[in-house]
């Protein structure tokens, strides 16, 4: 999949500023409403579990947070690529890799950011914050400090220490070894591998790959002065002299000659054609080097066809990315209260990621990656965006401490904790990244009929700089110029087509399409002027239908449901022409779908059938198995009353349709989404809680959805438009620029179409 981003700096420092400065917050995670409740979380209920913990240091993984929180620390001295920028500049990547550890694995992570370069300093204040943490990320630490810290640090603490600027890529990129010498028919025991760039990352990657059976004899390693070799004085330390080997070789070059694998952390460009032609039959290329590799895949397949490559970039295949190993290295640890990660941990984790890329990919992951994805040469090492890995990587991981011995609590269990890993991820970031893999599959050219509205503005800018197609905003061009210019976005003014009534030569064609629409309608030519060429909703509809545009996003200056009327001179768009309003809520790892919240006013029983099955489509559009309940005030007939009659008979008008997917009904809220509460009614024909929800009214959708948007701080898509011809979607006047991005990737994707 291409990575077609362009990231500004504005929008990077909007990103990081915007709705509130970084990215990370802190939640009670225990209810903090009664003067009972605060009386427990501290005094003085919160004495007891202090004296458990003076009895007994091990309850503290009971009754803390501490089993599920791990410390990413720095120095600033090796931040990215971007070399020593101290403590307090590297916090954004710490905070960063916070929000990976928890969007990944559901481990709670805290950045800490040490402002010294003393390697005993430093060691003594991680140390000395041992009994907060159950595990120590160490990041962007410069070499050869990282080496000291790391060792240091795992001979005085008790818990596990892990820098991932070495362990992390040496894991990753083992698994995809493993697999590429599995395609080349070549043993790891066999192989000559030659590495280029002694830093930590090196030097880690080369020390795993021999604790898996490569021989010292058969690496090289290398660095800018050359070989490595016993004898060689300059620029050596203890880390590189562990590594060097007698030989002859003198040069990368000499050493590529005849080499089975190539594996680079170093820099653009040190790798040429001659070394790769010069290599052994089914070579092996791992050039890592950020953000630009050593060689680039085009460069290697130009001279050798047979060459698995892979590199440190997304939009190339084969993906070294650390993100695949950590956060599940950590889960893994942290539920077995382990006192290290050691190798076998590591390699643990190495072959549970080779063997994942090994098996059948599911389609959800397919549309997540933008195309289909098959174990071979292109294909070594699985996505990250994979949600088999939580429940996959994890428990290898637990299983090779407890067997080294390094668990203080060993899980009895593995299958129900694969179980229980597979339940605590929240699905909502899958869901959002899916629909945005398929717009970019899509490429649609995207109509934003509000060119005067700032949020609408950066919406269309995003759309087209994150590679989902081409962003046409209806508009006024000084108008779009001035008010880009106003929010630091002067330089997308070139990338935007502009369009409006007078600048484009279809006007005349567009009046003469409404006015055979709404002749019979009340409206004459005049009418038909004002509607075409002054209301930017009804042009963009106009647009939309004569095929100047694929999708069109409308809605965030005027009220939904005027929108949708002026939408409606263009297109069949009534509750009469099968048009539905879906919504999807998104909240705590629940992902909830709710009609109609647009279109129909009062529904009956098969208005409601309806709704239920346009529900369904959007969620299956998501990657969801739709679920659908008939909520109402009433369960199965109790109490009885007229109001709830209709919402009794919807799933008897599904019955005379024949559908594939669960549904049933009347039933309350409770009853659709609480599996405790369902289980009161056995006979019930769902398979698990609802995730569409069919309610009596639109005002009952409209006030469900705003309350859990205002109370729960829940996260909104939509309304989705369904039924059209064309894909439409309608945003709502309080949307951010996100939002509206959404909802034109909602577009894009053709969800609920």
């Amino acid at each position: 999949m291409a990575d077609k981003s362009k990231v500004t700096r504005e929008e990077a420092l909007s990103y990081h500023l915007d709705p509130r400065p970084g990215k990370i917050d802190i939640q009670a995670s225990t209810p903090m409403t009664t003067q009972r409740d605060l009386s427990l979380a501290y005094s003085p209920g919160v004495a007891v579990p202090c004296e458990a913990i003076a009895g007994n240091p091990e309850t503290a993984y009971d009754y803390t947070t501490k089993g599920n929180l791990v410390a990413v620390i720095s120095n600033g001295t090796a931040v990215l690529g971007l070399g020593n920028l101290g403590a307090l500049a590297s916090k954004p990547v710490m905070e960063g890799k916070a929000v990976l550890f928890k969007r990944f694995a559901d481990v709670n992570s805290i950045d800490i950011e040490l402002d010294t370069e003393d390697p005993e300093e430093f060691i003594k204040a991680v140390r000395l914050m041992g009994p907060t943490f159950g595990g120590i990320n160490l990041e962007d630490i410069k070499a050869p400090e990282c080496f000291i810290i790391e060792q240091t640090l795992k001979e005085q603490m008790d818990i596990p220490v892990f820098h991932d600027d070495q362990h992390g890529t040496a894991v990753i990129c083992a698994a995809g070894l493993i697999n590429a010498l599995h395609l080349s028919n070549k043993k790891i025991e066999d192989v000559r591998i030659v590495l280029n760039g002694a830093g930590a990352a090196g030097i880690a990657c080369l020390e795993l790959l021999k604790a898996m059976g490569a021989r010292h004899e058969n690496c090289i390693m290398c660095d800018t002065k050359g070989v490595i070799y016993r004898g060689r004085a300059e620029g050596m330390n203890q880390w590189k002299s562990a590594h060097a080997v007698q030989t002859d070789l003198r040069t990368l070059e000499e050493a590529m000659d005849g080499a089975d694998v190539f594996l680079g952390v170093s820099v653009k460009g040190a790798v040429t054609q001659d070394m790769v032609a010069s290599m052994a039959d089914n070579p092996v290329i791992f050039a890592m080097a950020n953000p630009d590799p050593e060689i680039t895949p085009e460069e290697a397949h130009e001279v050798r066809v047979d060459a698995i490559v892979a590199t440190g970039r997304s939009d190339y295949p084969n993906q070294v990315n650390n993100v695949l190993g950590f956060p599940y290295l950590f889960r893994g640890a942290l539920d077995i209260h382990a006192r290290a990660i050691n190798d076998e941990m590591k390699i643990a984790c190495a072959e549970a990621l080779a063997e994942l890329a090994r098996q059948d990919v599911p389609d959800e992951v397919a549309v997540a990656y933008g195309r289909k994805l098959t174990f071979g040469r292109d294909y070594i090492i699985p996505t990250p965006f994979d949600p088999r890995l939580i429940y996959t990587v994890p428990p290898a991981v637990a299983k090779a401490g407890m067997e080294t011995g390094v668990a203080r609590r060993p899980i009895i269990d593995l299958d129900a904790y694969a179980q229980t890993l597979n339940a605590r991820m929240d699905p909502t970031a899958s869901v959002l990244r899916g629909i945005n893999a398929r717009a970019r599959a899509a490429q649609a050219r995207m109509i934003f009929a509000e060119g005067d509205d700032v949020r609408v503005l950066r919406a269309a800018v995003a759309y087209q700089r994150n590679g989902m197609g081409k962003a046409i905003v209806v508009g006024r061009e000084a108008d779009v110029k001035q008010k880009l210019e106003s929010v630091g976005l002067a330089d997308a003014v070139r990338e935007l087509q502009v369009v409006n009534a007078a600048n484009t030569p279809h006007l005349e064609t567009y009046k003469a399409f409404l006015y055979d629409r709404l002749q019979r309608k009340g409206h004459d030519r005049q009418d038909i002027h004002r509607l075409a060429a002054r209301d930017r909703h009804v042009f963009a509809s106009l647009m939309l239908a004569h095929g100047h545009g694929d999708g069109l996003v409308t809605g965030a200056t005027r009220k939904s449901a005027h929108v949708l009327d002026l939408i409606g001179h263009v297109f069949d768009a009534s509750a009469q022409d099968g048009a539905v309003g879906v919504t999807v809520l998104m909240h705590r790892g629940k992902i909830v779908l709710i009609g109609d919240t647009l279109v129909h006013e009062w529904p009956d029983a098969e208005d409601l059938a309806l709704i239920a099955q346009r529900g369904a489509t959007v969620a299956r559009g998501l990657g969801i198995e739709p679920r659908v309940a008939f909520v109402s005030f009433s369960t199965f007939g109790y109490p009885v009353s007229e109001r709830a009659e209709k919402m009794k008979r919807a799933p008897e008008a599904l019955d005379a349709i024949g559908v594939d997917f669960d549904y049933d009904g009347e039933m309350t809220v409770d009853v659709a989404l609480n599996p405790d509460s369902m289980a009161h009614y056995p006979f019930t024909r769902l398979s698990g809680p609802a995730n569409v929800l069919v309610v009596p009214a639109r005002h009952s959708a409209s006030i469900s959805v705003k309350l859990m948007q205002e109370m729960a701080g829940a996260t909104i898509i939509g309304p989705i438009l369904t039924g059209l011809e064309h894909p439409v979607q309608i945003c709502s006047t309080s949307s951010t620029a996100s939002d509206i991005l959404n909802m034109a990737a909602m577009a894009a994707s053709r969800i609920g179409h």
